[in-house]
């Protein structure tokens, strides 16, 4: 297969207007909007608004390029990696296909109206605002209160509609990249690798998926090359099965427990002796599940590698950015080597996000960050249309395939926070988005990753005792999710009376420094903790009083706004070390359990 980026020559417009302006390609409105000069800064002072009001219109994207000769290809598509998220695509003035999510990859064929001259491709983006305001007076369904209303309709980023951590900038745009494919005879559209390990040996077993556009005879190659070197090679089946032995591997470890060598993998398809497409990636070879197990204190859940449980430490991960387009893989990774240095070996990417780019989990591999991968659900019931449900399960197949050759990625979790709340009836209106719910976490992806991704543990939610609401915030099983201290006004020491297997959500609010607050604004009347503008910038509403309602347990008020913040800080980490060291002394207390 053929594949050229189509990252030149893009313009784009809002469709209210006859001016184009430059753009780029991957990036999103919203920058291009600012690097322009067409948009202030959202995060200045309240731009916010204005600039959220924006996206009730459309945009428009449109590049030309030359396209080749076609006539001995038998099949010719577009490939979009992502769009953001309701869009039109047009090729030549034809309308070649829609869609409806930001978390798929969206292939279009075009073969009839490609020219060998000069093409013009165009994506028209649909105003995020109006389809879930639509989606809304439709269906009614309703979730977390700091986010737009319908916005669990749309298969977009939640935390940009809103969040309390967030603003309101539900950005649109080509957030990845785009490429214009061409096949002459077949693909490989997916490699699955299973492992099994036995003493100084490690069995990898392959199992190779095509796309055959002509008949013919296919063959498949698998070239491994170990971290020294060493090279091993087998051929496949025609069904793209087979299986090749490492002898005396080399073990991928988490941060803290050994090392990470990563193995390069090629597999090849090949059509009548000569190579149609190939397939390249780095695996770890390890074994990686959850631990289980029955014991006095309740049941125990632990990540295990190789056989050995460890004690989880880390952070959840949200999306680095409000603006896509502002993303980049040296900042990624940045903060992952940050999260390396502070001696996290699991980080959690939380479910009201994207799925993560290929680089976050190629870096995750590299320092040895196991990573806890949410599905993209979080805080909303969810209606389960035909439709719905058919975007979805694509969504998930597109995902797992990307993903699941990751040395790093630990397990698969269906949301974040919904068997809690739906148990609690919070945000449930009717009985069907109860049943909804069983339908989507416990038949729809285990069906999927039966298919894809049968290896890797899966989780129903976070937090959850294992399913069907069965107390999902059970502290002696499960994952807990605990905000009594912070969200609900407790005192630090209340962390002494529960003793948590894994507690995957906890933490403790401080201000910025006043380097970052100078970021949104540099008018002393803003910088008092109760202006209008530090309130605008405080999204868990409320809170700064709350931050000084525990100051005032702690500390001394403070007599001027730099200390504030300071004392904020010092506040945090308080929290934060009471939280963490209570977990670490009651794991070793207990004979060195490694499993909270």
């Amino acid at each position: 297969m053929r594949a050229r980026e189509l990252n030149q020559n893009w313009t784009m417009r809002c469709v209210e207007d006859s001016q184009w302006q430059e753009a780029r390609v991957p990036g999103t409105v919203y920058t291009d909007l600012l690097r322009n000069g067409n948009m202030e800064d959202p995060y200045w002072k309240d731009n916010e608004d204005a600039i959220c009001s924006l996206m009730e219109k459309d945009y428009e994207y449109q590049c030309t390029f030359q396209g080749e000769e076609t006539e001995d290809l038998s099949n010719a598509f577009l490939r979009f990696e992502g769009l953001d998220t309701v869009a039109d695509i047009y090729l030549n003035n034809v309308h070649v296909g829609n869609a409806e999510s930001m978390h798929r990859t969206w292939e279009y064929p075009v073969k009839e109206v490609l020219s060998p001259g000069e093409n013009t491709l165009k994506v028209v983006f649909h105003s995020p605002l109006k389809f879930i305001a639509q989606a809304y007076k439709k269906y009614g369904n309703i979730g977390n209160d700091d986010t737009y209303e319908g916005f669990m309709h749309l298969r977009k980023a939640h935390y940009m509609f809103g969040w309390d951590w967030g603003a309101h900038l539900p950005d649109a745009g080509i957030f990845r990249p785009v490429f214009l494919c061409s096949v002459s005879h077949g693909r490989i559209d997916s490699v699955y690798i299973r492992q099994c390990h036995e003493e100084n040996k490690c069995t990898l077993k392959f199992e190779g998926d095509c796309i055959r556009e002509t008949p013919g005879e296919y063959q498949w190659r698998v070239l491994v090359t170990a971290p020294d070197g060493q090279k091993y090679e087998t051929a496949l089946s025609a069904e793209g099965e087979g299986q090749l032995v490492i002898e005396d591997p080399e073990l991928w470890w988490p941060n803290g427990l050994g090392d990470q060598p990563l193995y390069q993998v090629e597999a090849q398809l090949l059509y009548e002796g000569n190579v149609e497409d190939t397939w390249k990636k780095r695996i770890g070879l390890r074994t990686m599940t959850m631990q289980r197990k029955k014991d006095q204190y309740g049941e125990s859940f632990a990540h295990e590698v190789n056989g050995k449980a460890f004690f989880a430490m880390g952070a959840d991960y949200i999306p680095e950015e409000h603006l896509l387009g502002r993303r980049s893989e040296e900042k990624t990774r940045k903060l992952l080597e940050d999260c390396k240095l502070a001696n996290f070996n699991v980080i959690r990417v939380w479910g009201g996000g994207f799925y993560p780019d290929d680089w976050f989990f190629d870096i995750c591999d590299e320092l040895g960050l196991v990573v806890w991968q949410d599905f993209m659900f979080a805080c909303s019931v969810y209606e389960l249309t035909p439709e719905f449900e058919a975007n979805i399960r694509k969504e998930f197949a597109d995902n797992i395939k990307r993903l699941r050759h990751h040395a790093s990625l630990g397990l698969w979790c269906g949301n974040n926070e919904m068997e809690m709340f739906v148990d609690e009836r919070c945000w449930v209106t009717r009985a069907s988005e109860v049943r909804d719910y069983l339908f989507m976490y416990e038949r729809i992806i285990p069906e999927v990753l039966r298919e894809y991704d049968p290896e890797t543990f899966y989780w129903p939610a976070s937090p959850s005792s294992g399913g069907s609401f069965d107390n999902p915030n059970d502290p002696d099983r499960g994952d807990v999710h605990y905000w009594k201290v912070w969200h609900g006004n407790r005192p630090f020491s209340e962390y002494r009376k529960h003793f948590f297997r894994y507690a995957s959500e906890f933490g403790f609010q401080a201000l910025p420094s006043q380097k970052t607050i100078e970021t949104f604004t540099e008018d002393p009347d803003d910088w008092n903790l109760f202006s209008y503008i530090m309130e605008k910038h405080q999204r868990n509403y409320g809170t700064n009083g709350k931050i000084m309602n525990y100051m005032q347990q702690t500390y001394r008020y403070p007599g001027d706004f730099d200390t504030v913040i300071y004392a904020s800080q010092l506040l945090q980490a308080d929290a934060i070390r009471y939280g963490v060291e209570h977990s670490l002394f009651f794991a070793y207390a207990m004979g060195g359990r490694s499993d909270l």
